[in-house]
């Protein structure tokens, strides 16, 4: 049966001073208007195909605004349209189901992720793992890693939600890195509010167009031999200016702790809601937020931040990362930081937790 999203369209127009009521897909979408979008593209398949849906309803009103929207033919297609960021301050979003739909645009992920962009470029996969899944249970992460891609998990709270996609954005641009906001199903389908900011129609759009075309630049090929500076560019420029911003916006939140000070929890943002319930099976969190042990909230989970990672760690008896699915990226890169820094706390990690799976609240339990 066909699904209409009348009424959720309408809560699009909504702006400053008012409040959006609704599941977190819908506020991801309302995100990209209020971050100044001027193209989206995606190819549909659950846990987020209706964002391509509420887009494509809301023609009328992207019209107004200047905003193309596309349904694309696979995920490759949706990959390619970020190619328009490479060369144009253009702010562009795509989406699609991961993983399967990652390993199907991995070529023009590649291709994107050398040259760099000039405009913001996000990517929006539903992170479609665990227990629930229709696909095979892969990572996106990996992708990453190889590709040297942002990599958002936000810590599933609309407003959390809302402020990463505007935040990812201003991250890419800062960064010239391509963006991945990666949503766990449940992620897409928590409900809640925030407050609206006004959409704001994009500097270069169907509406407002540019003077002319961008100047050739051989350097933005993906090609030898302008690949290997590229490659060092992501070692050199790219990652520390992600580093930089991430630590002088906070975009990883650090909840301070009670009376168990001395260890700590560092937790992916998208598995935070799992981690405080099964705390409050033990009284060592409420329904509020309040923890008696420090956590790390990763709304980053790529690139990881040395001095964050340092800072954290030394002081404390031992310290749990929690981190769904395998390989263990994430305890594996802290590993090394602490190491170069001689750092000697202690972490566990897969040793209390299981190797793969989904991290439901039983199974953290069990681990903690």
């Amino acid at each position: 049966m066909e699904v209409s999203y009348g009424k959720e369209v309408q809560q699009l127009r909504q702006g400053a001073g008012t409040t959006f009521h609704g599941e977190g897909i819908l506020a991801v979408t309302k995100a990209l208007l209020q971050s100044g979008v001027s193209y989206v593209g995606g190819y549909q398949g659950a846990p987020v195909s209706h964002l391509v849906d509420v887009m494509v309803q809301a023609r009328s009103y992207m019209d107004e605004l200047g905003v193309h929207v596309q349904a694309c033919s696979n995920e490759a297609s949706a990959a390619a349209m970020l190619g328009a960021s490479i060369h144009y301050p253009l702010r562009g979003a795509v989406t699609w189901k991961s993983i399967v739909g990652t390993n199907v645009a991995s070529d023009a992920l590649s291709n994107l992720s050398s040259p760099g962009v000039l405009g913001g470029a996000l990517i929006v996969v539903g992170e479609d793992y665990g227990e629930g899944a229709s696909v095979i249970q892969e990572r996106t992460h990996a992708y990453a890693l190889k590709s040297s891609m942002l990599l958002l998990d936000p810590r599933p709270d609309l407003e959390v939600m809302v402020d990463m996609v505007e935040h990812a954005f201003r991250l890419s641009e800062a960064s010239n890195m391509p963006a991945i906001l990666e949503l766990r199903i449940r992620t897409c389908h928590v409900r809640g509010s925030f407050q609206c900011k006004d959409n704001l129609p994009p500097k270069v759009s169907t509406r407002q167009l540019m003077s002319g075309p961008a100047s050739f630049d051989y350097d933005k090929l993906a090609h030898p031999p302008v690949t290997f500076a590229h490659e060092k560019r992501k070692t050199d420029e790219r990652l520390p200016a992600a580093r930089r911003y991430i630590v002088e916006h906070g975009l990883n939140e650090l909840m301070p702790g009670g009376y168990c000070a001395d260890v700590g929890i560092v937790v992916q943002g998208g598995l935070y809601n799992s981690l405080m319930r099964a705390l409050q099976q033990f009284e060592l969190a409420d329904a509020f937020g309040e923890c008696a042990i420090p956590i790390l909230v990763l709304n980053v989970t790529y690139p990881l931040v040395p001095e964050q990672m340092a800072g954290f760690f030394t002081g404390k008896r031992a310290v749990l990362v929690v981190e769904e699915g395998q390989p263990e990226y994430i305890e594996q890169e802290i590993a090394m930081l602490l190491r170069r820094r001689d750092i000697q706390t202690p972490m566990h990690g897969k040793d209390m937790l299981p190797s793969a799976g989904e991290y439901s609240i039983e199974v953290i339990c069990t681990g903690l």
